[in-house]
C-alpha cells in the first residue's frame, strides 16, 4: 500500500517560517513529479509548487514565488516545502501530490494544516 504522509504544519505568526515534509513509501519515488497543493476554507485546491522527478525543474504559484522553495531528496523519498515570510493568506490545508504522468499513477496525502495568525 502506497503511503504519502505530510508533516510540519502548525500555527505561525505572520513573517514566520515553516518547513513541510512529505514522506512516501511503496512507490518508485524518483519516477514521480512531486507537488504541493493547498486548499483554504471556501476555496478550490490550488497548485503551490511542483518539482520534476529529476529535480531539475520547479514551478511556483505567483503568490508564493520568492517566498517558498520546493526540494526533494530521492534517497529519502521525501519532498519538502520551505515557506518563508508567511502571510495570513497562506493559511490552508497543504497537500502533497505524487504524479507519475507517463503511467497515470497519482497519489495524495491526507494534508497538514498551516495557520498564519498573530
Amino acid at each position: 500500500q502506497v503511503h504519502v504522509v505530510e508533516s510540519g504544519g502548525g500555527l505561525v505568526q505572520p513573517g514566520g517560517s515553516l518547513r513541510l515534509s512529505c514522506l512516501t513509501s511503496r512507490l518508485s519515488f524518483s519516477a514521480y513529479d512531486m507537488s504541493w497543493y493547498r486548499q483554504a476554507p471556501g476555496k478550490e485546491r490550488e497548485l503551490v509548487a511542483q518539482i520534476t522527478s529529476s529535480g531539475g525543474r520547479t514551478k511556483y504559484a505567483d503568490s508564493v514565488k520568492d517566498r517558498f522553495t520546493i526540494s526533494r531528496d530521492n534517497a529519502k523519498r521525501t519532498v519538502y516545502l520551505q515557506m518563508n515570510s508567511l502571510k495570513p493568506e497562506d493559511t490552508a490545508v497543504y497537500y502533497c501530490n505524487a504524479n507519475w504522468v507517463q503511467v497515470r499513477l497519482e497519489y495524495w496525502g491526507q494534508g497538514t494544516q498551516v495557520t498564519v495568525s498573530s
